[in-house]
């Protein structure tokens, strides 16, 4: 089972336009495409269309089965990648990829059970083939060391805020839609953590918005709040946005607190500061290199005291922070390291 993430779909075409943009004299950005696929990028020169569809594609990779797909210097920005046994040395031949985050070891219960287990077995086809895995944090890099022998086969390159994110016009008018209230903090978390932020909106007055719930949780998420003094009401769950729906709740919001410590790149909190909304998260790995001083880190038990203290007396200078702190991610720099880590083996 292959399921697209969209944030990783996303992150995909923003790296491709960096590395278009970035490319060494000499150089060109070639695309491989599952059958079907288009490439939405400007100043890519041949795209190789394969004759799988990407679930089918997905499938024989798995396996490791990658006909058609030829040689060269390959870098695939997900795990989705035709890891199989080449020649680096004589051919110059290379195969790398990306792994944003660790949910399918950590907190498989985020994941539908096939995603999990398809990430899982990628993984082991990576250690056996890839030249180097990309990750998104030193935290990242730990723990994957602990997972895989991938050895000194990991590189630390960060990822950035989508492209184009930026508050819409329209940005009211979306909020009415997806019927938020005027006062608001955003969370995200899973079942176990959540509940730290509500008992934060509870002690802030205000409501919560909890952002990329899956599938059929809003009841029981709504459960979790009431459980903590956060009437069902007030507890506003959605799934994944598009960008500019994201872009507006932020924009609307007092505050946003990442509750969940999964080893990853925190795509909500980077969108967070880049917005200029004042930042709280449990203090992780990951999020000491990612937030680092653009937001508060705490512990777990704290996040609800920090809710309260960012929607309040401490909101401005976190503001400043986090849009400081935002400026620190580029794609464009991404991608410039990428090709040097292609020079380098």
């Amino acid at each position: 089972m292959h399921v697209v993430d969209p944030d990783q779909a996303a992150a995909s075409v923003d790296l491709t336009r960096g590395l278009v943009a970035t490319a060494p004299s000499g150089c060109t950005v070639d695309a491989i495409v599952p059958a079907g696929a288009t490439v939405p990028v400007a100043g890519v020169g041949d795209v190789r269309t394969l004759g799988l569809g990407r679930r089918e594609l997905a499938a024989s990779w798995q396996l490791g089965i990658a006909p058609g797909v030829g040689g060269g210097l390959i870098h695939s920005p997900t795990l989705m990648a035709p890891l199989v046994r080449h020649d680096r040395v004589h051919d110059n031949d290379q195969t790398t990829v990306t792994v944003w985050d660790l949910r399918a070891w950590d907190a498989p219960e985020l994941l539908p059970k096939g995603v999990a287990a398809w990430q899982r077995g990628m993984l082991r086809r990576a250690v056996r083939h890839a030249d180097a895995v990309v990750v998104p944090s030193h935290a990242v890099a730990e723990r994957l060391s602990e997972l895989a022998r991938v050895g000194d086969r990991v590189r630390v390159i960060a990822g950035a805020p989508p492209r184009g994110f930026t508050v819409p016009i329209d940005a009211a008018e979306r909020r009415a839609a997806l019927s938020l209230p005027d006062e608001y903090v955003v969370l995200t978390g899973s079942l176990a953590t959540l509940p730290d932020g509500f008992r934060g909106a509870v002690a802030a007055g205000v409501d919560a918005v909890v952002l990329d719930a899956p599938e059929g949780a809003e009841p029981r998420y709504a459960e979790a709040a009431a459980a903590v003094g956060l009437p069902e009401r007030r507890a506003h769950v959605r799934g994944a946005l598009p960008p500019e729906d994201r872009a507006a709740v932020l924009a609307g919001a007092s505050a946003f607190a990442a509750t969940g410590a999964v080893a990853g790149w925190p795509w909500r909190a980077v969108e967070a500061m880049l917005i200029g909304l004042p930042v709280v998260a449990v203090d992780s790995g990951s999020h000491h290199d990612v937030i680092a001083d653009g937001g508060m880190l705490v512990p777990a038990e704290a996040i609800a005291d920090a809710v309260v203290e960012a929607t309040q007396g401490a909101g401005e200078r976190l503001r400043v922070l986090a849009s400081d702190r935002s400026r620190a991610f580029s794609w464009a720099s991404s991608a410039e390291r990428l090709w040097g880590l292609h020079a380098d083996l």
